[in-house]
């Protein structure tokens, strides 16, 4: 009895020398620093709230992501492939068969959608003439659909976010008008997505507006993305986001392998219009991995495995597929933050091919080959990271470091004007870590030191929160620029 006693009083002095140092650890990573112990307490309190309340989301998103509806996303499907074909050059005017019958069945479909939105959605044809092209052998005029559904908070209602699917579909041949084309998932799968999360979202409101889109010509060189994205920045429209849903119709890939739990989202590291001065900056402070595009591809996975957490967000670092391109890239090439949504997975017999049953192998973009219940989770990670957006406050604006040299991290940044604003957080990773993976709240201020943490290993951003919890897309800061004649070392030399 007396050596069961004290093994047991040796195990239980083991017990509690491990909590000690997982406690320790723990304050090592995320605790108060000794300078500051009743502050930084305070602040933790907080964080731990802020979590909680992360973690329990938000009730209205929440039931929008319940509303999608994958029996309403394959009537969408099927009703686009009944138009034989949605070749871009295919006829404009027979109401049955042809680009034209698709393209106005789902502006009648917009139309339905913005009636029961309070007035707050308006839906549009953009329609322009596109001169002849590699792809486009004689002057073709294009329309793009359009439902605008305008925010409600007045310092928000010119931030915009866009997302869209093409609906336009292609043979073998880009140019072959005349063939069955069904385009089942490429990109009847994207079109109906956007169709479904505007029936969703179209009854609530946000403070940012957001742009449900589908556009043509994007198998003839990405038109009706290019002519929309051209237009936007002629008139400075503030896109603060951009998502396209191409390709995200099957959960069954050419390889044999069935992943109907995650979708891939592409986004550029180094920006499309960055100028040679960006360049030089970025190769000697870092960030090529931090362009706003790569911010806003965290913030999708953030959010959507919160809202869809039976969905994996898997983040590719590339623009697009290899030496393939989308939507997204007009977008880029402006400089607006953009991304792509695609199936992990592709099936290149679905793809590009003419419908044709050939040694006893089905060619051919049809939708039984589609999964509807994956596209409506696809649509649902959309939605709820949509959704957010759209009532979180905008980034964070002018982020910057000082270029002096020290130990610590001072980071300075222009303040928000919502009437909602809360404050602001800090986040900060190890410079080999692809997400952010600390936070700390920082209050309602427009500077902030990381004492004791170097800018040159860590990677920090900044964020914006409102009253409801709701977080903008991270910031990356950029050095500040320094004064000619002061003899100092410019902020682009190593």
């Amino acid at each position: 009895m007396n050596s069961f006693r004290s093994y047991f009083v040796i195990l239980l002095g083991l017990c509690l020398s491990c909590s000690v140092v997982i406690q320790a650890l723990g304050q090592s990573q995320t605790g108060p620093s000794p300078q500051n112990t009743s502050t930084a307490s305070k602040r933790n309190s907080s964080s731990k709230k802020a979590t909680a309340q992360r973690q329990r989301g938000n009730a209205e998103i929440s039931k929008i992501v319940s509303e999608i509806n994958p029996r309403s996303i394959e009537a969408t499907i099927r009703k686009l492939v009944s138009f034989g074909t949605r070749n871009t050059l295919s006829d404009q005017n027979d109401p049955n068969r042809g680009i034209g019958a698709a393209r106005d069945w789902l502006y009648g479909e917009f139309q339905k959608i913005a009636a029961q939105s309070g007035g707050r959605m308006t839906v549009e044809k953009q329609t322009f003439e596109q001169p002849k092209a590699a792809r486009v052998p004689q002057p073709t005029m294009l329309t793009n659909i359009v439902a605008t559904l305008k925010g409600t908070q007045a310092e928000s209602v010119n931030r915009v976010y866009v997302v869209s699917g093409h609906y336009d579909s292609m043979c073998g041949s880009p140019t072959d008008a005349k063939c069955d084309a069904p385009g089942a998932n490429d990109d009847a799968s994207g079109t109906a997505a956007v169709l479904e999360m505007a029936r969703a979202i179209a009854s609530h409101k946000f403070d940012a507006t957001i742009i449900f889109m589908t556009v043509p010509g994007e198998e003839q060189g990405l038109l009706g993305a290019t002519h929309f994205a051209e237009e936007a920045k002629k008139s400075n429209m503030d896109i603060q986001g951009m998502f396209t849903n191409d390709i995200i119709g099957s959960s069954l890939g050419g390889n044999g392998v069935h992943d109907p739990h995650t979708v891939r989202i592409f986004s550029e590291g180094v920006p499309s219009n960055e100028t040679q001065q960006e360049a030089t900056t970025r190769r000697s402070v870092g960030g090529e991995n931090d362009s706003q595009s790569r911010q806003l591809a965290r913030f999708i996975k953030e959010i959507g495995e919160r809202y869809v957490p039976w969905m994996k967000v898997w983040m590719i670092y590339r623009r697009d597929r290899y030496g393939r391109g989308g939507d997204h890239q007009p977008f880029l090439e402006r400089g607006y933050a953009a991304v792509r949504f695609t199936e992990p997975n592709e099936n290149y017999q679905h793809q590009h091919q003419n419908v044709r049953l050939e040694n006893g192998i089905q060619y051919g973009d049809l939708p039984q080959f589609d999964d509807f219940k994956y596209i409506a989770n696809v649509a649902r990670v959309n939605a709820a990271s949509l959704a957010v957006l759209a009532l979180a406050p905008a980034r964070p604006k002018n982020v910057t470091f000082p270029t002096s040299l020290s130990n610590d991290t001072p980071i300075n940044w222009d303040a928000n004007k919502e009437p909602d604003f809360a404050g602001y957080e800090i986040v900060w990773r190890d410079t080999t870590e692809a997400t952010w993976t600390h936070s700390r709240a920082v209050g309602n201020v427009q500077s902030y030191t990381m004492k004791g943490m170097s800018k040159d290993n860590y990677f920090f951003g900044v964020r914006a929160v409102d009253k409801k919890g709701n977080r903008s897309p991270v910031t990356y800061p950029k050095p500040q620029p320094r004064r000619t004649g002061t003899g100092a070392t410019p902020a682009t030399s190593p």
